[in-house]
């Protein structure tokens, strides 16, 4: 399981890195363009990804305060990009700092709303991952109805054939 985890670490770190830059090669004016989608621009799907990545980080080390990094400055597209690598960084150190066992125990969190829930940290690490492809995906969309057509590949498996173990 850890093994799996920390591929998937190292892939959404990569896959961010990969649309991170194809991003900043845009024209800036093109960050805050209104597209049709959860979000209304990539500056935003951005801001929330990093968000996430972080909040979910946050809960996983109990931590009693959420730091939510877009609340804490109003950031442009290069430090908010900066922030979510660095993020996805974290979350790399983070998963190699588990044993199996640890990712077998659960954990009590609250979600945004005050809710409580409790799940394995497996899942939840699973979770975060899978919630970025989900987001990454929106990007990726956007960029080429903003009139992008060189967008990166950032499937895992294209990931695993070229620079995965």
């Amino acid at each position: 399981m850890k093994q799996l985890l920390k591929n998937y670490a190292v892939y959404n770190r990569w896959a961010n890195e990969q649309l991170c830059a194809a991003i900043l090669q845009m024209d800036e004016h093109l960050h805050q363009q209104i597209v049709n989608s959860s979000f209304p621009n990539l500056y935003a799907t951005v801001l929330h990804i990093w968000d996430a990545e972080s909040i979910w980080l946050q809960r996983m080390k109990k931590h009693e305060q959420m730091l939510i990094p877009s609340k804490q400055f109003n950031p442009t597209m290069k430090e908010a990009v900066n922030g979510w690598l660095e993020q996805s960084a974290q979350l790399i150190l983070y998963v190699d700092s588990l044993t199996e066992r640890d990712l077998q125990q659960e954990f009590d969190y609250k979600n945004i709303k005050g809710q409580a829930f409790r799940s394995p940290y497996w899942q939840t690490i699973h979770h975060v991952f899978n919630h970025s492809t989900y987001h990454r995906g929106q990007l990726v969309t956007m960029m080429r109805e903003l009139g992008e057509t060189v967008v990166p590949a950032t499937d895992f498996i294209f990931w695993c054939r070229t620079v995965g173990e």
